[in-house]
């Protein structure tokens, strides 16, 4: 909440208010605006917080139907009679209207909310007691003294009530608020735990995967190839297969691997091992991908290429 700072010359500085701005303006609007303190004591709110918590839809109109044009005003138009600027922070705007507490009191009056209910039951009262009896007077409290000395009053049994009624309100919806906390932080660590355990249960799924895979893999040790790398090759010369001798080599640089289950082998290291260049290779490794020799399955990391029997 922001105040602005009263000149320190005593001559200019008001008497302590009857009621404390802050509890006064709670009991109207059920919230703690911002306020400016001007120097000549008068309190000033701005209109959009003040029409935002007693439920006017739209500042501009509620402030032409219901306060007077002198009960507000831009903040530089108020600021500007007592040769003050506009405050930093706190989304202060030149151009923000302010309301009076006299045009709070009437906005107050015109707002339907249930909560302003007990506030307008005591400005009633006040305005009947002053027709009935010329004035309307506060007792002065018995225990605080006011901080500037002077006399404090005792608050308005119908503003004290509404005051701790809208209190109590408060703490239910922070209750409220952090049972809804501790409920969101609860299913938190339950969907945490969750995660953790399924991610848990797929590793170990994985991981039976991954033995039963090394079971039944072609390629793997305790299975026994059926074919051998000769049979191999007699089949694919069966099948009417021109193999050159360039064929010829990579093919039975190649049997071996696929008869355990994939060769799995770069290009360059074919190439090395049988002595042809590396182009030469790919067109012998393309021949038997396309008679039907074998098939490519994928690629490694590193650049070899994997070939299995169809």
């Amino acid at each position: 909440m922001y105040e602005q700072s009263r000149p320190t010359d005593e001559s200019a500085v008001r008497e302590q208010d009857a009621i404390e701005i802050n509890d006064f303006v709670y009991a109207a609007t059920g919230a703690r605006l911002r306020r400016l303190t001007l120097p000549d004591g008068s309190h000033w709110f701005p209109a959009v917080d003040v029409c935002r918590q007693l439920g006017y839809a739209h500042t501009g109109s509620a402030l032409r139907n219901v306060a007077d044009e002198a009960n507000f005003g831009s903040a530089e138009s108020v600021l500007r009679r007592h040769s003050l600027s506009v405050p930093a922070g706190r989304e202060w705007r030149r151009d923000m209207n302010l309301v009076s507490l006299e045009g709070l009191i009437r906005l107050v009056n015109g707002c339907t909310k249930r909560e302003s209910q007990p506030f307008k039951a005591w400005v009633a009262t006040a305005i009947a007691t002053i027709q009935r009896e010329g004035s309307y007077n506060l007792e002065p409290a018995q225990v605080q003294p006011a901080p500037s000395g002077g006399t404090a009053y005792v608050m308005p049994q119908e503003v004290a009530e509404a005051i701790v009624r809208l209190e109590e309100r408060n703490i239910r919806l922070d209750e409220v608020f952090a049972a809804r906390d501790a409920e969101r932080n609860e299913l938190l660590r339950k969907s945490e735990r969750s995660r953790s355990a399924m991610a848990a249960a797929l590793n170990r799924m994985a991981d039976s995967l991954g033995r039963l895979a090394e079971r039944v893999q072609p390629g793997a040790r305790e299975v026994v190839p059926s074919t051998t790398p000769q049979e191999l090759l007699a089949r694919w010369q069966a099948k009417n297969l021109v193999i050159t001798g360039d064929v010829h080599a990579v093919a039975a640089y190649l049997a071996p691997a696929l008869v355990q289950g994939r060769a799995q082998y770069r290009l360059e290291e074919i190439a090395r091992r049988t002595g042809l260049t590396q182009g030469r290779v790919q067109d012998c490794v393309r021949m038997l991908l396309r008679r039907g020799c074998m098939r490519q399955v994928g690629g490694t990391s590193d650049g070899a290429q994997v070939y299995v029997l169809p």
